[in-house]
């Protein structure tokens, strides 16, 4: 990020504090993205993208108020000033409203972090990609059309300054490809994919192994039943179990706790989860998918563990979510250059367990492996439970038959107290989970 930039935020504070403002802070976002596309060897999508996006926030009193611009132009300053400060003067007052405690802001030396690739491909380059993932899925026999492959690039570089003194900055690459193709004919074709993100280049999957994933994924799902009705133990693939972690962290949101919408928000300091299990979120993972030097308030980041053993720790906190609940932040703010800061994890995840996939499934006599859920119907307040899902049944504890239209259900309590965790972790998604197993489920089908 040049001087030049910092320079010219730095400016854009120190006009809004001679204007009046009592406090204030800027967020500045500069975003490069490629992405090329093809289905059946045809180009679907190439397309580039370059955008700026500058935020300010000011404080006046107990009213704060956010303002956007496309351009970094200091003519244009005072009036983004004065528009903000206008804006306060209409809005109610926020007994929480400010920026962070300065004692909690600060910044990890950024390349320890390892966010920024110098890696750059261009568009023939994603082309190429995209095409070898489709043609090793469409080269599976049984596949019989393409839904489409992608592939992308993007860096993103952020500035954050306060009127308190903190500027920081840090740079982020992300690569990516997918693959989705069908299988079969007819009515009874069935989709299904593979895809791999990652900060570097160099640690993306090769598209030649998403692709035959992908086809070996579809021709999998062939011909499926729909199981009876009943109650089985549930295993979820790791690209699904994660799912448990994103309805997890919502409930544990500082935000839904402070407003009493969650089913876990009288659950602090006891077992949610059975014995053994831990959740973390590690903004500090080195080539992590949502690592950051420190959050979307300037508060320095640092590793934290939201369940030990099984038992709840702590909740997801940014600095208005922590003042309303008597705590302090822990630096989990997330922010756009238009809106303001909110709770938001990083790079969540279960910790492993010790058993095999195939250990955690070795005494099911019947039971589901579920590899893909649709729709869903879940009660933040009471925690139930209800999704499609499609997979495979279980049988003496091996995988069997393909099945799909039917929905799974149950309490999240119940579902979280349940759990077993396999020891299959891989760092893919950012929000990662390994094999998982519920026995609290119950099943809607045949």
């Amino acid at each position: 990020m040049s001087e030049n930039t910092l320079d010219k935020i730095s400016d854009l504070l120190r006009r809004a504090r001679s204007a009046g403002a009592d406090a204030a802070d800027a967020v500045f976002v500069s975003s490069t993205a490629i992405g090329a596309g093809v289905r059946n060897g045809v180009t679907e999508e190439l397309e580039r993208s370059e955008t700026t996006d500058l935020g300010l926030r000011v404080f006046s009193g107990k009213k704060s108020a956010i303002v956007s611009t496309t351009t970094l132009d200091p003519a244009r300053f005072d009036g983004l000033v004065e528009q903000a400060l206008a804006m306060a003067q209409v809005l109610p007052d926020d007994l929480f409203a400010g920026l962070a405690e300065h004692s909690l802001t600060g910044t990890h030396t950024t390349n320890t972090l390892d966010l920024a690739d110098t890696a750059e491909p261009d568009a023939n380059a994603l082309l190429a990609r995209a095409t070898e993932g489709e043609q090793a899925a469409l080269a599976i026999k049984g596949v019989t059309n393409s839904a489409g492959s992608s592939a992308s690039f993007g860096r993103t570089e952020v500035i954050l300054a306060t009127s308190q003194g903190f500027m920081g900055s840090y740079a982020r690459t992300s690569h990516s490809t997918s693959v989705c193709v069908l299988a079969g004919q007819g009515e009874t074709m069935q989709r299904d994919y593979d895809y791999s993100s990652a900060v570097y280049l160099s640690d993306l999957t090769n598209p030649t192994t998403l692709g035959k994933q992908a086809g070996e994924n579809a021709v999998a799902r062939l011909n499926p039943t729909r199981p009876r009705t009943g109650r089985y133990p549930v295993v979820f693939h790791p690209r699904i179990a994660n799912s448990f972690l994103r309805h997890f962290v919502g409930a544990v949101n500082g935000s839904a706790i402070a407003r009493g919408t969650s089913f876990l928000k009288d659950k602090m300091g006891q077992k949610i989860f059975a014995d053994g299990i831990t959740v973390t979120d590690d903004p500090t993972r080195p080539r992590g998918l949502r690592s950051r030097p420190f959050d979307g308030e300037g508060t320095l980041a640092a590793p934290l563990t939201l369940v030990e053993n099984g038992i709840l720790k702590s909740w997801v906190l940014d600095t208005r979510s922590a003042r309303q609940l008597g705590l302090t932040s822990n630096g989990r703010a997330a922010r756009g250059a238009s809106s303001p800061p909110g709770p938001s994890a990083t790079n969540l995840a279960f910790a492993a367990g010790h058993l095999s996939p195939s250990e955690v499934m070795a005494d099911i006599k019947e039971g589901l492996f579920i590899t893909e859920m649709m729709g869903s119907s879940i009660n933040g307040l009471t925690g139930d439970y209800s999704r499609g899902a499609s997979g495979f049944m279980i049988r003496d504890g091996q995988v069997a038959e393909a099945v799909a239209e039917f929905t799974l259900a149950g309490n999240l309590l119940d579902i979280f107290a349940s759990l077993v965790v396999a020891n299959d972790l891989v760092f893919r998604f950012g929000t990662d989970a390994p094999t998982l197993r519920s026995d609290a489920l119950s099943v809607a089908g045949a």
